[in-house]
């Protein structure tokens, strides 16, 4: 029995070698990251859903239409997807203009109800200064952002994107990140998105299905799977937390914006300065949580919250994982900490402790800023 408003897919077979045995489902809404080292069948599964790989025990239902079972195969010009590779892929004997008119047979389509327009797309993804060139003569980032924008035209219902960055130089990856962030926060259109770089997925993700060697090993909200000490997220040295946010006030003599989440308040320094009411995404490291039993009333350390321990693992011998919530219930969003087997045994921590966590930096992900203090 399918599920409006989700994605639900399973697919086991082999493909030369490689065994592919992956199911899960997710919302049919927002984005949805698959995440994996390489090799793992990222590229597989999107490639199962799009219909450019027929698995003979596969299923595929969006938002309660199935799309292929034991008796039913959809082919992939049937299937309503715009597919984003690694590499653009542009006609480079038409114009971007052209380009983008490519999958609607040359018409313009107006904005709709249920339809994306052109002129939403080209304002989207910023290609107003870019339709009468070609596509020889675009930098990396721009031949990418026409590519979603073509993708965009064809009006799909699932927007699939295979590593859309990782042909991209880190200068380059910084410029596209925020149309893809605008496109996110603007369209309705669910998305699923490979990559094997975390920092993408933090900033981008709703929903995170975890890959290894053709298996999916668990799947979830990003931020419950970001915080779970059982998985290597939250183990990794470069472990963090993705918070979503709404801007309370900008003060612009110290360029400090207070920023709401569940169960806190956050100070940040954003880049530019930020308008109030809207909602941003905020990075907080594992390593830049100190905790302390009572609260510090003279310290540099102007992010200092109320929090309870909810669960403590070990880090080999000398290190601890803590994952705290937020508010003195803990009822509010998890954050992770770092701290010495030291440290944790001279204050006596415990699980269910009330605590103050001390947050010495938050990364405001849609500007890729850090703010210490």
């Amino acid at each position: 029995m399918t599920e409006a408003g989700t994605i639900e897919v399973a697919f086991r077979g082999t493909l030369g070698r490689f065994v592919l045995d992956t199911a899960f489902t997710v919302p049919a809404r927002g984005i949805t990251a698959l995440f994996g080292p390489s090799g793992c069948g990222k590229t597989a599964v999107l490639r199962c859903i799009a219909g450019l790989r027929r698995m003979a025990d596969g299923f595929c239902a969006i938002n309660g239409t199935i799309w292929q079972d034991r008796t039913l195969f959809r082919p992939a010009h049937r299937r309503p997807v715009g597919y984003v590779f690694q590499e653009a892929s542009l006609f480079p004997h038409l114009s971007v203009r052209r380009n983008l008119l490519y999958a609607t047979r040359g018409r313009v389509p107006a904005a709709g109800s249920d339809r994306i327009g052109f002129d939403e797309v080209i304002d989207l993804l910023g290609l107003a200064k870019l339709l009468d060139r070609s596509p020889r003569n675009l930098s990396g980032g721009e031949r990418q952002r026409v590519a979603v924008g073509r993708a965009l035209l064809s009006q799909p219902e699932l927007l699939l994107m295979d590593e859309p960055l990782s042909a991209l130089d880190r200068l380059t990856i910084d410029e596209i990140l925020p149309f893809l962030e605008r496109l996110h926060d603007t369209l309705s259109l669910p998305v699923i998105y490979v990559s094997h770089d975390m920092a993408e997925i933090e900033r981008l993700a709703d929903h995170l299905v975890l890959m290894r060697a053709g298996r999916v090993t668990t799947s979830g909200p990003l931020a419950a799977l970001q915080s779970d000490p059982a998985l290597p997220l939250a183990r990794a040295r470069d472990a963090a937390v993705s918070l979503d946010a709404r801007v309370e006030a900008y003060d612009a003599a110290y360029g400090l914006a207070t920023c709401a989440v569940d169960g806190g308040r956050f100070l940040l320094v954003p880049a530019p300065p930020v308008a109030v009411g809207e909602h941003r995404r905020l990075r907080v490291f594992a390593g830049d949580v100190s905790l302390a039993r009572e609260p510090q009333r003279q310290s540099t350390i102007i992010n200092s919250l109320p929090a309870r321990i909810l669960k403590a693992a070990q880090l080999g011998e000398h290190e601890v994982v803590v994952v705290l919530g937020l508010g003195a219930e803990g009822t509010g969003v998890h954050l992770l900490s770092r701290t010495t087997r030291k440290s944790w045994d001279t204050l006596a921590l415990a699980e269910g402790m009330t605590v103050f966590a001390q947050i010495k930096a938050v990364a405001l992900a849609s500007a890729r800023n850090r703010a210490d203090g």
